[in-house]
């Protein structure tokens, strides 16, 4: 009864870090996956709250104690002046242009909202929008890089 033995045992290394598009797009599908259980919450009449766990110092004793903070994550989606529901995909702040100068996905029926946005979470894990994460990405990576002159 030799377990080891059974097994194939390779020498294979584990990477340090995924590439940048891999991880910029998980990014964009934890933040839909967001949007699915606020969707999904506001179709069934109850509140989605995200629970974050937050370090706080206390003033007094200047100690950090760790605590769990709840918020609503801000949704994506709306209804438009005509009834139709529509979504915009954001990368961080910066919505991303789908098409051309357009960035808003015209839904329809609020009834297909969650369906639309399973939909996108699979179009995004394909990499079918990873020309304009990239482009969204570097974009908000500007803000924190002072040009030097």
């Amino acid at each position: 009864m030799n377990v080891i033995s059974s097994l194939k045992v390779v020498a294979a290394k584990r990477p340090n870090q995924q590439p940048q598009i891999v991880r910029r797009r998980n990014k964009l599908i934890n933040a839909l996956h967001d949007q699915l259980q606020l969707g999904t919450a506001e179709a069934e009449g109850r509140e989605y709250l995200k629970t974050r766990r937050r370090h706080i110092k206390n003033p007094a004793t200047g100690e950090y104690s760790e605590s769990a903070i709840s918020r609503k994550p801000r949704a994506w989606y709306w209804t438009g002046e005509d009834g139709k529901v529509y979504i915009a995909l954001k990368y961080e702040t910066k919505a991303l242009e789908i098409a051309k100068g357009k960035s808003a996905i015209e839904i329809g029926d609020a009834k297909q909202l969650v369906p639309m946005i399973e939909a996108l979470k699979r179009t995004v894990a394909a990499g079918e929008l990873d020309a304009q994460i990239d482009s969204a990405g570097n974009e908000v990576g500007r803000r924190f890089f002072r040009k030097i002159k």
